[in-house]
């Protein structure tokens, strides 16, 4: 999301600028976005970023700012593919809703109904389940439960919903909403099941060409093959770094759609048209209206300007109350991407915002400035307050891995010969993860279904080891083993929160 003019702009008072745009925020969009834009690219270190605002039926911006990949010249347009991470969600509730209106299905009918394979840890919930419960994340889960089993493995969109029958509520069936990757995958899976189609073919045949979504992809298989597309990118020991793509097409309804902000800003528009393209109904009224409605109170949010309301989730799509205005939105994130769409249908405004580093919170910051533009409400400068968050919690983050490393430079010898820790070790949930032997003191650790990965664990002393994931969107943390009658039992392997909160338990076999 970047130089000369950025720079010089920069040395400007923000105060000046907060004048300027409270004279007359109309302006914002037509004068001052441009630079507001590529500031952030600097500021943020943010290769590239697509934007595109639609305002009663009209395209107001649509435009790519930065590069495809850092370091080269290939320039970011309208066209340029990013991937949109869970606002997939919002086409598999679509998709599903259209069914519906087809008389295909009821979403209050019982999953088991077209999957019959599905369960539930819970007996009863399982049989109890409904397709609605699965597109509103109320199954009982804890967000992101079971996504370091789920996210960027080779397991089958089958094995998958497998697994998930497997894994015990963190809550009561319907008690609490916990955001749940899966059971998109488990809802994306019926389509099929009642359309005779794959999911991927029937979001294709009955949303994308419909709309003239030409150049929008279903798969992530299919994202390197295409000439107009960016590359993904994280920090990586603060290194602004090029990363593979992830490969999420076994959990693809959740979260597997690439797009540009052309082809997307089709879909907001239809969304903000009640599914109509011109005269034609190509999604019926009721299917959009069915996604709209609130299915589950997700809590409280407090907004940087001081305004808190509640956050309720409908199906694929959040829903907020912001300075009385209803907003339909979704926020996407996968290695190396951050992206956001949002609907004011009452305003008739959509934005779209694409990014390709997830390291950045620029894109919900821009989000938030264009509306309360819209709103006449006094300039904010989000993407400040957010940088200024965003620095402190890379800061603390450090500090933590510097304590780390210090710590593994020490040479503290473990609590049993390294030779001791190898071994294969068994997750019930996950499956195998074999640790050996590597250079130095060192051990490593590979995983059964992230076959590309592996984690260097680092002595620091006793029975902790410092871990680094090969793949740096996994992170890097500690993995305590734990003994008895002095033999090792059991690992705690945990991942970066932006892929699951809670660590797992790794028992060894042998």
């Amino acid at each position: 999301m970047k130089k000369t003019l950025i720079l010089f702009f920069g040395c400007i008072s923000l105060i000046t600028l907060t004048q300027a745009q409270g004279i007359d925020r109309s302006s914002f969009i037509k004068d001052s976005l441009d630079i507001y834009i590529n500031r952030a690219l600097t500021n943020w270190r943010i290769p590239g970023v697509a934007v595109c605002i639609v305002k009663d039926d009209n395209v107001v911006l649509m435009k790519g700012y930065g590069v495809k990949e850092l370091g080269l010249a290939n320039k970011v347009d309208e066209n340029t593919l990013f991937m949109i991470g869970s606002n997939t969600k919002a086409f598999t509730a679509t998709a599903l809703a259209m069914l519906q209106e087809e008389k295909k299905l009821s979403l209050d009918d019982n999953v088991t109904k077209y999957l019959p394979g599905f369960k539930l840890e819970n007996k009863a919930a399982g049989e109890q389940a409904i397709i609605r419960d699965l597109l509103c994340h109320r199954l009982g889960f804890k967000t992101f439960q079971g996504d370091f089993t789920f996210y960027n493995t080779d397991l089958t969109r089958q094995q998958i919903i497998e697994k998930l029958g497997h894994m015990k509520a963190t809550y009561p069936f319907r008690s609490k909403w916990g955001y749940t990757n899966a059971a998109f995958l488990t809802a994306g899976e019926i389509i099929p099941r009642v359309s005779g189609k794959s999911w991927e073919a029937y979001l294709q045949d009955n949303i994308f060409a419909p709309l003239g979504m030409t150049n929008t992809l279903a798969l992530t298989a299919d994202m390197p093959k295409s000439f107009n597309r960016t590359v993904p990118h994280t920090l990586v020991d603060d290194r602004l770094t090029a990363i593979p793509y992830a490969q999420l097409d076994g959990i693809a309804p959740a979260g597997s759609i690439s797009s540009s902000v052309n082809d997307m800003s089709k879909w907001v528009m239809a969304q903000l048209n009640f599914g109509k393209v011109g005269t034609r109904q190509v999604i019926p009224m009721a299917a959009i209206q069915a996604t709209r409605q609130p299915q589950d109170v997700v809590g409280s949010i407090r907004h940087l300007n001081g305004e808190i309301n509640y956050e309720l989730y409908g199906l694929g799509w959040f829903l907020q109350d912001y300075s009385g205005h209803r907003l339909v939105m979704h926020d996407g994130g996968v290695n190396g991407y951050v992206s956001s769409v949002t609907l004011d249908p009452q305003d008739h405004l959509g934005i779209i915002i694409l990014t390709n580093t997830d390291q950045n919170a620029f894109y919900e910051a821009l989000r938030w400035e264009i509306m309360d533009a819209y709103f006449k409400k006094p300039y904010f400068n989000y993407s400040d307050a957010y940088l200024s968050f965003f620095k402190a919690n890379i800061a603390r983050e450090q500090k933590v891995n510097k304590t780390l490393r210090d710590s593994v430079a020490l040479n503290l010898p473990p609590a049993m010969p390294v030779v001791n820790y190898t071994g294969k070790y068994y997750n019930e949930l996950y499956g195998n993860m074999i640790i050996t032997q590597g250079e130095n003191n060192d051990l490593e650790a590979r995983f059964e279904h992230h076959t590309k990965m592996f984690v260097r664990l680092q002595p620091l002393g006793g029975n902790r080891f410092y871990a680094t994931f090969s793949d740096p969107v996994f992170g890097k943390t500690v993995f305590p083993f734990t003994f008895q009658d002095g033999k090792i039992t059991s690992v705690k392997v945990k991942v970066a929160d932006f892929v699951e909160a809670d660590p797992y338990e790794f028992k060894r076999l042998n």
